[in-house]
């Protein structure tokens, strides 16, 4: 997996070192990519990876601590999910703990149910154009050996669509 950004519903701990009273447990990023903190206000957590929220965190902080090194940790993982929906067995939000693939996501839900179209998949994909990409994946081809090159690696927000 490239490396891992953050988004909305991570949970981070984030500590000053030295300092107690700014060292707080569960700072969770909002739903609009941010996350609040005291003397510093909001800050853009979603797309940054934890060291260069950790960077910027130490120099907006520096303003008011000194040389003080600040720590962040992925506590709980809540952005990284992939929504299978449509003729599975148990279509839902499934929570990525790492890099899967389609084939791996169908599992996660059970698999399909006698009347899926397994020929006929789709991962829908918002782009980093904020437009919708259609990947198809024929599962028949995939278990035959075939068409493996459509089991592509799922991203956050993918939706997996069996009809």
């Amino acid at each position: 997996m490239d490396s891992f950004t953050l988004g909305a519903g991570d949970v981070l701990e984030v500590s000053v070192w030295g300092d107690e009273s700014l060292t707080r447990p569960n700072v969770i990023v909002r739903p609009d990519g941010k996350i609040s903190f005291p003397l510093i206000g909001d800050m853009q957590a979603a797309g940054k990876t934890v060291e260069q929220l950790r960077k910027e965190f130490e120099t907006r902080i520096g303003e008011y601590v000194s040389d003080a090194p600040v720590t962040i940790m992925l506590q709980q993982l809540g952005s990284a999910q992939v929504y299978i929906v449509g003729k599975v067995n148990r279509p839902g939000v499934y929570l990525m703990s790492g890099q899967i693939t389609v084939l791996q996501a169908l599992a996660l839900a059970g698999g399909m149910t006698p009347y899926a179209e397994s020929d006929d998949i789709l991962v829908v994909r918002i782009g980093s154009d904020g437009k919708q990409k259609y990947l198809p994946f024929n599962y028949v081809k995939a278990v035959a050996g075939d068409g493996l090159d459509e089991n592509v690696p799922l991203k956050p927000g993918d939706t997996v669509l069996v009809p």
